[in-house]
């Protein structure tokens, strides 16, 4: 069999501050790519100026802004190698990563997702890595990928798999990375990774306070799709059903830390308190933070999302 090709596919959104350090990374490669592809979503700034000294050795797709997964949806169609490797434009490849994922697909060619380590970066300094703190699993990856996105947001997917998928959801907002490597892996796809920090994934602080609760209730969504999905089998439902309540639950948490803690609207907790799927906590944290909030806060405590507490945590 001939070596896998890859095409690294850059999606941009208001990125022009950003897309060249992106684009060097990708060029820098010791193994190179055989397509560098940069999606432009419907960008207001200057980001067709920032690729000018970089037009020989890429292409730019240009479309009407439609958000992440439409774009990596738009890069997928453009690319005509086995694999995409996604690279976000704040983000950045370290010179082996494309090198270290062509070996490990070359080496298992059952694979369809193959993803390195990342490392965390805040305010320009490492703070951690991806899997110190989110684990691959190798084992039972078809009920692992339930409870947690262990594949990380920037693997390369084959796309012949993506293609039999029906690609990224569109009308998936946050989530949409681990919903498609979710339907990847129960469509038969395997994953696999290099222990290895060869991704550099920038951590925007603050970015998520607004949207932890939106967020937590996308992951849930996600599970609810996964439970009419036809490769589904039975005897995986029940674990299906338990990280679903575990997931729900999270997202009544965090309703309830926002209207305990901050400015969450404490009227919805009454309807949160008697919403299915959630474990009694939750349930409970909900109802007092409804009822009573100085009882709330003795059970529900105060949290801030990973993003958040590593900057400070580096310091």
């Amino acid at each position: 069999m001939s070596p896998p090709t890859f095409a690294i596919v850059i999606t941009a959104y208001e990125a022009a501050g950003t897309i060249a350090a992106a684009v060097e990374s990708a060029l820098a490669q010791t193994r190179p790519a055989e397509e560098l592809i940069v999606v432009d979503d419907g960008s207001n700034d200057d980001l067709a100026g920032a690729l000018v000294p970089y037009m020989d050795r890429i292409e730019l797709v240009r479309r009407e802004n439609g958000g992440g997964a439409a774009a990596r949806n738009t890069g997928a169609e453009a690319a005509r190698s086995d694999f995409m490797a996604v690279l976000d434009a704040d983000d950045a490849y370290r010179p082996r990563r494309l090198e270290a994922i062509a070996a490990l697909a070359e080496q298992r060619p059952e694979l369809d997702l193959v993803t390195t380590d990342a490392r965390l970066l805040a305010q320009g300094k490492p703070v951690g890595t991806f899997a110190t703190f989110t684990p691959f699993i190798w084992e039972n990856q078809r009920t692992a990928i339930f409870w947690t996105c262990f594949v990380g947001g920037w693997p390369a997917v084959r796309l012949s798999r993506l293609d039999s998928i029906g690609g990224f959801d569109e009308q998936m907002r946050i989530a949409y990375d681990w919903d498609c490597w979710l339907r990847c892996i129960l469509d038969g796809g395997g994953a696999g990774f290099v222990d290895e920090p060869y991704y550099d994934y920038v951590l925007h602080q603050g970015s998520l306070s607004a949207s932890r609760a939106p967020s937590l209730w996308e992951r849930a969504r996600l599970l609810e799709k996964a439970a009419a999905n036809p490769s589904l089998r039975d005897e995986e439902r029940p674990e299906l059903e338990r990280a679903l309540r575990m997931h729900r639950s999270r997202a009544v948490d965090a309703e309830t830390q926002a209207a305990v803690y901050g400015e969450g609207e404490r009227a919805g907790l009454a309807r949160l308190a008697v919403a299915p799927r959630l474990e009694s906590r939750a349930r409970l944290g909900a109802a007092l933070g409804f009822l009573a909030p100085p009882l709330a806060r003795r059970l529900v405590h105060e949290d801030r999302p990973a993003e958040e507490r590593l900057p400070a945590e580096a310091a």
